[in-house]
């Protein structure tokens, strides 16, 4: 099985989406599965220009010279592709989204109706599933409602499905240096292991597994306090730096 993540975060390998990516995709690797990490960050990555080109004049390929034609090439090639990336105003980042945008010539031009929807038919003969990753700074998993249906209405419209879905809320625990978080962010990376050993081994994450990923890091008012905090030491040091210049 050949799985493919492509992290869509503007921060790259210094990411908390990648923290969560590198525990599912060791799980993966652990259970067999042939892996690979793309940060789109570190690639260049033009807008779709909705010229049609990919459709009419290089069936298949885009006509703009960067990194998508190769990239593109390595996602319908995958058995497994996982999209990561933090949560942007309730949706994925716009390095991610254009990269979602150029995906379009993977398809052909053709149209049909589906279960009294159109889309467009298929240009290969399979497609690869779907793995969603996502944190947020917020402590509640409500935040990823739009993620969740956005990740359903892409799958159908590239002729697949979603396998599995992690959505961590507080996702900045991850990164926490208190002695006292260690056990928990150990645990959690325990689970996500778990979860790339299922997506090999059975298709899919279980919804045990599942529900144990959505659980709180912390409880959200300790994790509300903290995060107020650290903005107003923030704010505080730089009220001072501005008094002293």
């Amino acid at each position: 099985m050949k799985i493919t993540c492509f992290n869509g975060s503007p921060k790259g390998k210094n990411s908390n989406s990648q923290r969560i990516a590198s525990e599912f995709l060791e799980g993966a690797r652990q259970a067999g599965a042939e892996v690979e990490n793309i940060f789109l960050v570190e690639k260049k990555i033009g807008y779709c220009r909705a010229c049609l080109s990919c459709w009419i004049k290089t069936p298949g390929r885009c006509i703009q010279k960067d990194d998508m034609n190769e990239l593109l090439e390595k996602c319908v090639r995958s058995d497994v592709v996982v999209f990561a990336t933090p949560l942007y105003a309730d949706n994925v980042t716009g390095i991610l989204k254009t990269f979602i945008d150029r995906m379009i010539p993977a398809l052909e031009p053709y149209v049909k109706r589906v279960n009294g929807e159109t889309l467009h038919l298929k240009r290969y003969e399979k497609y690869p599933r779907i793995v969603v990753i996502s944190n947020n700074a917020f402590p509640e998993q409500t935040h990823f409602q739009t993620l969740r249906l956005y990740f359903r209405r892409l799958a159908r419209n590239m002729h697949s499905e979603v396998i599995g879905e992690v959505y961590r809320s507080a996702g900045e625990v991850l990164r926490a240096q208190n002695p006292l978080l260690k056990p928990v962010i150990q645990s959690y990376k325990k689970l996500l292991r778990k979860a790339g050993e299922e997506i090999v081994l059975q298709g899919k994450i279980s919804a045990k597994t599942k529900k144990k990923l959505e659980k709180p890091l912390v409880p959200p008012a300790q994790f509300l306090k903290g995060m107020n905090r650290y903005f107003e030491k923030r704010l505080e040091r730089l009220a001072g730096k501005g008094s002293r210049s």
